[in-house]
């Protein structure tokens, strides 16, 4: 749960001891009352919904918990030892959206129904849970983003290692419950807790599960916080080292080879163990639907930690977390939530292998290359509704007559969809063709059964055709027979009497003839008075009441038929599962590289050619997101040339003239070619990347005690420790969280550090405003200059964008501040400090706009002015060097140092 959730669950917990144990109270509690509490034992951390006829009804702490939550009044209903009981209820049909807000809120939901009508003298009625809602189990799709998936996930600390025996690790798995999809890994070795980190971060869970013995990490569970995460804390037996491999067995018996692929990840398969688990407590029906778990390697893709996530804006913004403004925003041309979703993960999990990279650009070629065939598949996958969400709720017994009409009209629309894939040579767009199912059976079963538009609730009929079943239209018959006679009754009487008789019906007393009080005097002996109204009177006969119970015991009947009938059409679906979840897959695939597709013919990008060398070459290279920005005129394109002898790149220039922008633009670029994509440019040859670090912007992380500078050390110690030399590195402004001295020791070395160590030689765009670095370009033979060109005009700077070679020794920071709006008289003075400053002598007395100077501001009075001469650079740095606590290569370093503040010394 969130910091803020736990607290509530710590008060909530306190409340509930005060509640009485089933049966304290002895007598003075009612049947329901005892049921309640008897229920409530079993589920102590969960808000209890106990059905109370048409009413969901919460007692004791639950109701303050949900009264404050929901805004509802909170009441009493009777009382114990302790006084009256606090109780509030919502109306059973509006329950769901209560339940929405006590998940968004990081609480678990029980939902106890009645299993039965009441009867008079039949006694309590049977309750029971029916499901478990928690923040990671949530189906429901308004609660649900129809784009990202929602994921619960178990984590397990331990050696790793098929004996157990190895380096520490963590086995992690998480599921979508709503999709099916079930997936887990095992992270093991020194950089096990940052990897884990970097996973989690990647799939953002919203329920994590450990073993109480074996919480997270302070650090991890401080970022899960951060995200709004709830946690679950386990007995340590759900995470069953010897019983693992058994219970995934029973959950995918077909599955032959799922023993060893559990052998060889221990940790990973408790983790998934325990999951199950959770999920059979929570949730009704065998989970037909689940994919069989699948054991993965976080290497197996490109690794992007979440600085870098964050820097390039991959699929949540900077700004609000929101999607717009983001890579993925930009890409997404999706037509369904399954490719959506896909196309996400792989925004996320870069390819790294050159053949499926290639493989996956080929089908999107052939898409961008035959526009008709991609307007084609798009067009039929307007028709395909969310099969693996629908699937999901088919598997946990929540799936209604619309869900399955919606599974049947998707399923219909196959074959139109493998027909527009005719003729297509790429090899995954012929692999998913030739592979194709397009379901008739199901498809036409579905549609022979259902009414177009069925109703949401499926216990009131209505859902099912004429002709399904013959009972049912025989039930059917009976109920509009009857009907029509009882219309004709009505008439037939008003005839034979001569009186205004009226048929009505209510639920009281059912159907009734219903006469003015004025003719009271006239009413036939055979009536039988019911009700006595205002101005009428109601009445029934001997054969009203007998055609009443034959219409009213048909609609009834015809319900519970009705309603059999869909859960064994529903059972019909699930039986269905693997290959419903095949052909998703399918659509999904399709669906994610129609969408990379129609990008590139949107936007005019071109296909990078990916090569094994180390080389990256961009031609009029644009930043994605900034080129599609309606608000963006005109956006300059850039060439890029780096690897090889211009290993690490030096970008120097104007404050907003463009120098982030264009590292950011190389990273995106990277990274889009990487999955396949096409991207905005002239031409490029993108060598192979294994990972894209970078370090940008300033930021703080006030629940970890971190400062701004202490998060740029931290990021920049990642990168350099993990940095290989197929990486590329993205370092905008290092150094500048401390003072002008350290920052520019930190950055030099740090250019030295990834130039001299072999195994760190990463390819390196380096932005800064320390111009002193542009020297590294005489002293480290693969270091290069890049400046942003600037035009002046008088006082008039005009920032071109143009990236080119050299470098640049201003940073035309008051120009900047004079289009920030600064007021004119500290442009004014911010001048006069800075030609100061520039020639290395005196300030004198600060002065007021006018030439006066301010009182106490200047040396005369005897106070320091805004700046004092001081000792010089080449001695304030002799003065911090400690001899005894340097290391040879430090003195070196500092010898540098010296030298080039003295050849800088006016």
């Amino acid at each position: 749960m969130t910091l803020r959730a736990e607290k509530r669950g710590r008060r909530a917990s306190a409340g509930r001891k005060g509640a009485p144990a089933a049966g304290a109270e002895g007598g003075s509690l009612s049947p329901a009352m005892r049921q309640f509490l008897e229920i409530k034992q079993g589920h102590p951390d969960a808000i209890l919904f106990f059905q109370m006829g048409d009413f969901f009804e919460m007692f004791y702490e639950d109701a303050h918990l949900a009264a404050k939550a929901l805004d509802l009044t909170l009441t009493s209903r009777q009382s114990d030892s302790n006084g009256p009981i606090p109780m509030c209820g919502v109306p059973c049909h509006s329950v769901d959206p209560y339940c929405n807000r006590l998940l968004e809120a990081g609480h678990k939901v029980a939902i106890c129904e009645q299993m039965e009508s009441p009867a008079p003298g039949k006694g309590i009625v049977r309750r029971q849970i029916v499901r478990v809602l928690t923040p990671g189990t949530v189906i429901d799709p308004n609660l649900l983003d129809s784009k990202e998936s929602s994921y619960l996930a178990g984590l397990l600390p331990g050696k790793g290692g098929a004996e157990g025996k190895g380096e520490d690790a963590w086995g992690l798995a998480w599921v979508d419950i709503s999709t099916g999809e079930f997936r887990a890994s095992e992270i093991a070795g020194e950089r096990a807790a940052d990897l884990l980190l970097d996973e989690l971060e990647r799939i953002r869970p919203r329920e994590l599960l450990f073993p109480r013995e074996s919480p997270p990490p302070p650090a991890l569970a401080g970022r899960l916080a951060e995200w709004g995460a709830r946690f679950e804390e386990r007995d340590p037996r759900t995470f069953p080292a010897g019983e693992a491999v058994a219970r995934l067995a029973d959950q995918f018996p077909a599955e032959e080879e799922l023993p060893e692929r559990a052998g060889a990840y221990p940790l990973a398969a408790c983790a998934g163990a325990a999951l199950l688990s959770y999920l059979r407590e929570n949730q009704p029906g065998e989970l037909p639907h689940l994919r069989p778990l699948a054991f993965y390697r976080v290497s197996d893709t490109m690794i992007l930690d979440g600085p870098t996530r964050q820097n390039l804006e991959l699929v949540r913004a900077a700004s609000d977390g929101s999607r717009r403004g983001t890579l993925l925003h930009l890409l997404d041309e999706t037509r369904t939530g399954m490719g959506a979703r896909l196309l996400r993960g792989w925004v996320l999990s870069p390819l790294l292998a050159l053949k499926a990279i290639a493989r996956r650009a080929d089908a999107v070629e052939d898409f961008v290359e035959t526009p008709e065939r991609r307007e084609g598949l798009r067009r039929a996958l307007e028709e395909v509704q969310d099969l693996e969400r629908i699937l999901g709720r088919v598997g946990l017994m929540t799936a209604n007559a619309r869900d399955l009409a919606g599974l049947g009209a998707s399923l219909r629309a196959l074959p139109a969809v493998r027909a527009s894939l005719e003729g297509a040579g790429a090899a995954e767009i012929a692999a998913i063709a030739e592979d194709w199912d397009s379901m008739a059976d199901l498809a036409d079963e579905l549609s022979a059964a259902l009414v177009e538009g069925p109703p949401l609730v499926i216990r009131e009929g209505g859902m099912f055709r004429d002709g399904v079943d013959p009972e049912l239209d025989r039930l059917r018959l009976a109920s509009r027979e009857g009907k029509s006679w009882i219309a004709s009754y009505g008439k037939s009487e008003r005839e034979r009497t001569g009186l205004p008789v009226k048929i009505g019906f209510n639920r009281v007393f059912g159907y009734y003839l219903e006469i003015s009080k004025r003719f009271s005097d006239q009413i036939p002996e055979a009536y039988t008075r019911k009700q006595t109204l205002v101005s009428a009177e109601r009445y029934i006969t001997p054969e009203l009441k007998r055609i009443e119970e034959e219409v009213l015991g048909a609609e009834e009947k015809a319900k519970e038929l009705e309603y059999m009938l869909f859960g064994r059409l529903r059972a019909r679906v699930a039986a269905e599962s693997a290959r419903i979840l095949a052909a998703a897959d399918r659509l999904a695939r399709l669906d994610a590289l129609a969408s990379l597709a129609e990008a590139a013919a949107l936007h005019g990008y071109v296909r990078p050619r990916m090569e094994e060398g180390a080389e990256i070459e961009i031609v009029d290279g644009r930043h994605p997101v900034m080129d599609a920005d309606p608000a963006m005129a005109t956006f300059v394109p850039n060439d890029l040339r780096i690897g090889g002898e211009r290993q690490i790149l030096i970008v120097t220039g104007p404050n907003m003239a463009g120098k982030s922008t264009f590292l950011r633009q190389a990273a995106l670029l990277v990274l889009m070619a990487h999955l396949g994509s096409f991207i905005p440019a002239r031409s490029a040859r993108i060598g192979r990347v294994d990972r894209v670090f970078t370090r940008v912007g300033a930021h703080d992380r006030l629940l970890e005690g971190q400062s701004t500078f202490m998060v740029e050390m931290l990021e920049t110690a990642t990168i350099l420790r993990e940095a290989t030399p197929r990486s590329l590195v993205i370092l905008d402004e290092v150094g500048r969280g401390t003072s002008t001295y350290d920052g520019v020791s930190i950055a030099w070395s740090v250019v030295e550090f990834l130039h001299e160590t072999e195994a760190h030689r990463a390819r390196t765009l380096f932005a800064t405003h320390y111009h002193e670095l542009a020297s590294l370009s005489k002293e480290l033979a693969r270091v290069g200059n890049l400046t942003v060109e600037v035009r002046e005009s008088g006082e008039d700077v005009v920032f071109l964008r143009k990236v080119v070679e050299g470098s640049s020794d201003r940073s035309y920071g008051i120009h900047v501040g004079r289009l920030a709006g600064l007021p004119p008289q500290v442009l004014a003075r911010a001048r006069e400090l800075l030609a100061g400053l520039e020639e290395g002598g005196d300030f004198g007395p600060l002065r007021a706009p006018g030439g006066a100077a301010l009182p106490g501001s200047g040396v005369e009075s005897g106070q320091l002015a805004l700046f004092s001469p001081g000792p010089s650079l080449l001695e304030t740095a002799l003065a911090e060097i400690d001899p005894d606590a340097l290391t040879p290569r430090q003195a070196l370093e500092k010898l540098y140092m010296l030298k080039e503040i003295e050849r800088k010394a006016p």
